[in-house]
């Protein structure tokens, strides 16, 4: 990962620039955290701890890599839905030992890589030298914030990071070999993440259509909605993907009616390869049982587990 060391220089300068020009995003940063230099140099080990977690794959059988992507430091919301996806699918799901999290928090900073487009490449790295790219699935969820451009919300100020785009994507996963994929994206105006990824060989889900926003963002919400709808009512009722969303679209959808929203309408995207590929890995464990959601930690913490 010496490349790091190289991205990590052009930061630092940036951060630089960036905590000169604009004092209230330095002061901002928490008092007990790491620095933003010492976060830019860190990334490079806590990537590799974050790697050396994943598990050869079990053989015989369909196995499941999943990459989490928390793109937006501001609120708990998206830490909280990244550290229970890591439980459900690590407990229940049959994933466990292949989960990998990157996670822009103030609390994450110690023991989380950032979700960054650079981590995500490396992520991307790191499951790939683990699985059989020809039948093992990738799951890749993000959650954050999204604008009506379709544009995915990274942030962890004062660093300067690239936003990531549904346009993007394609290529970012066309860098690796991976066949089967499933994508969920929670986020506002995720829908028009489907168009460029949709394939015969991939399952997109979204929180919402391409022109509408989805809820249960803020610091008054521990998920948000869809992220509860889906990972914690329906995936701990069933472990079917295409249950799970039509479950967590009609509970999402009362819960708008109640309060007065225009529907999020979320949507999904789904290949003859995937559903199949899917099939075969389901018969390949037994689901454990429901994994209550507990809020993560909001104290910075020195190590993870």
């Amino acid at each position: 990962m010496k490349w790091l060391a190289a991205i990590a220089l052009s930061m630092l300068a940036s951060v630089a620039m960036t905590a000169s020009a604009d004092t209230p995003d330095a002061d901002a940063w928490p008092a007990n955290a790491p620095t933003p230099e010492q976060v830019v140099y860190a990334q490079t080990g806590l990537l590799e701890a974050e790697a050396s977690r994943l598990q050869p794959r079990s053989p015989g059988k369909v196995n499941m890599y999943a990459i989490v992507f928390a793109g937006d430091s501001s609120e708990n919301v998206f830490r909280n839905e990244a550290e229970y996806f890591d439980k459900l699918f690590s407990q229940r799901l049959g994933a466990k030992g292949h989960v990998l999290v990157l996670e822009n928090n103030p609390a994450a900073l110690s023991t989380r890589p950032l979700a960054t487009w650079t981590n995500l490449e490396a992520a991307l790295d790191d499951v790939a030298a683990k699985m059989d790219p020809a039948q093992d699935i990738l799951l890749m969820y993000f959650t954050t914030h999204g604008s009506e451009d379709h544009t995915l919300l990274v942030d962890m100020d004062p660093l300067p990071l690239d936003q990531i785009g549904a346009g993007d994507l394609p290529g970012i996963l066309a860098e690796h070999p991976f066949k089967y994929k499933v994508v969920i994206v929670n986020a506002c105006y995720s829908g028009g993440f489907i168009p460029p990824l949709k394939s015969a060989d991939s399952m997109i889900i979204t929180s919402a259509r391409s022109d509408r926003s989805s809820f249960g963002c803020g610091e008054q919400s521990e998920l948000t909605w869809f992220g509860h709808a889906f990972l914690v009512d329906a995936l701990n009722k069933t472990d079917n993907f295409r249950m799970a969303f039509a479950m967590a679209k009609a509970q999402v959808s009362t819960w708008e009616k109640r309060d007065g929203y225009q529907a999020s309408d979320p949507q999904i995207s789904i290949g003859n390869g995937i559903a199949a590929q899917l099939n075969r890995w389901r018969s390949g464990f037994t689901p454990g049982p429901a994994i209550q959601f507990a809020p993560a930690s909001t104290h910075p913490q020195g190590t993870h587990r």
